[in-house]
Parts: C-alpha cells; sequence; structure tokens
C-alpha cells in the first residue's frame, strides 16, 4: 500500500537527500537520460529548501520514498521563468509543478493523480491562478528511444493541461550517451486551477 503525503518546512527539507537518488535514478530513463550526481542534486534541490512556499508531495512505501513530486511559485525557479516572457501571464499566478519522479514498480496505481492533485490544491491555497510544468522536448525519431515508448501527453491532457505556444525553456544537462552537458528545450503545460 503506497501513502502519499504533503510535505513542507522541515520535513520537506528532511526528504530531499532521497528525492536526490529518485531524480538520479527515475531521469536517467527516456525521454531525459539524465547522468546525474548527488553533488548537483543537492544543489538543485535548494530552490526547495529556501522556498516558504515549496511543497514536496512524497509517496512512501512503509518508511521507503519511492515517489516524489515537487512544486513552488514560478518566480522560485528564474531558470524556467523566462520562458514565459511575452506570454501576457505574471509569474506570480502561475505555481510550478517541478519534477514528479516515481520507481517503475509503482506505477499505474494513481500516484500520478495524486502528485498532481496535491500540488494543484497547494497552488490554490496559494492563490495561484495556473499550474504549469514543462517536459522534455525529444525527437521522434530519438536514438534512444525504447520500442513501445508512450509519451505522458495523454495523461497531462486529461488533467487538463495544455502546451503553451511559444513558452519553451532552456536548461543543460549531461546526457546518458554524451561526454558532457548539453543544451535541452523543454515545453511548459498549464491550466486554470
Amino acid at each position: 500500500m503506497i501513502r502519499v503525503e504533503r510535505l513542507t518546512g522541515d520535513a520537506l527539507g528532511a526528504a530531499l537527500e532521497d528525492v536526490a537518488q529518485l531524480r538520479i535514478e527515475v531521469f536517467r530513463a527516456y525521454p531525459y537520460l539524465y547522468d546525474g550526481d548527488v553533488a548537483y542534486e543537492r544543489s538543485y534541490l535548494q530552490t526547495y529548501r529556501d522556498s516558504a512556499d515549496a511543497i514536496l508531495v512524497g509517496a512512501f512505501d512503509g518508511a521507503r520514498l519511492v515517489g516524489a513530486s515537487t512544486g513552488t511559485p514560478m518566480e522560485d525557479h528564474a531558470e524556467f521563468a523566462g520562458a514565459f516572457h511575452g506570454q501576457d501571464i505574471e509569474l506570480e499566478e502561475i505555481f510550478y509543478c517541478a519534477e514528479s519522479v516515481l520507481l517503475p514498480q509503482y506505477r499505474g496505481q494513481g500516484v500520478g493523480h495524486a502528485f498532481f492533485d496535491a500540488r494543484e490544491a497547494h497552488g490554490r491555497d496559494l492563490g495561484r491562478r495556473y499550474s504549469a510544468f514543462c517536459g522534455v522536448i525529444r525527437p521522434y525519431d530519438h536514438p534512444l528511444k525504447p520500442g513501445g515508448y508512450a509519451p505522458l501527453d495523454p495523461f497531462w491532457r486529461k488533467r487538463g493541461y495544455a502546451p503553451v505556444d511559444g513558452a519553451i525553456a532552456r536548461y543543460c544537462w549531461k546526457d546518458i550517451d554524451q561526454p558532457a552537458e548539453t543544451d535541452h528545450a523543454l515545453q511548459f503545460w498549464m491550466r486554470t486551477l
């Protein structure tokens, strides 16, 4: 039985080491192909320690964190906020649903919906008008795309999200098949809360 909990403050901070490990493991798979390391993860996840309005939604199997989903006000993520320049939307209206990572053996049990439900509720509690997230854009014929790969677009659309025309973030990370970091495009999706 998977238990899903909303964590903030000290409880959020205490879980971030486990979140780092989950991000490294889950994002290694297609489509992210992320070749991560703990030092980078600690730096990246500092945003959630620093934000008084951050949330971590944890999925637990007993005491073990097997999935995590994070969110903060959009203005806490300057590296992604630039995608909304020229969109006629104020950053202060957007709640940013950042990563969602779940070990494969726990998928298909409603945890993804629970992650979005909790983050969207948190965004509404903060008075945000929109919920947004971004996903990496990969070419259809990417050589590391596994056979039978099914993108999450139908799941996101079912929850009311749609791509935001022109809202593309840029972010660098090292792919598992590359010798160094490369630039990646990420498409923002958004819905009204």
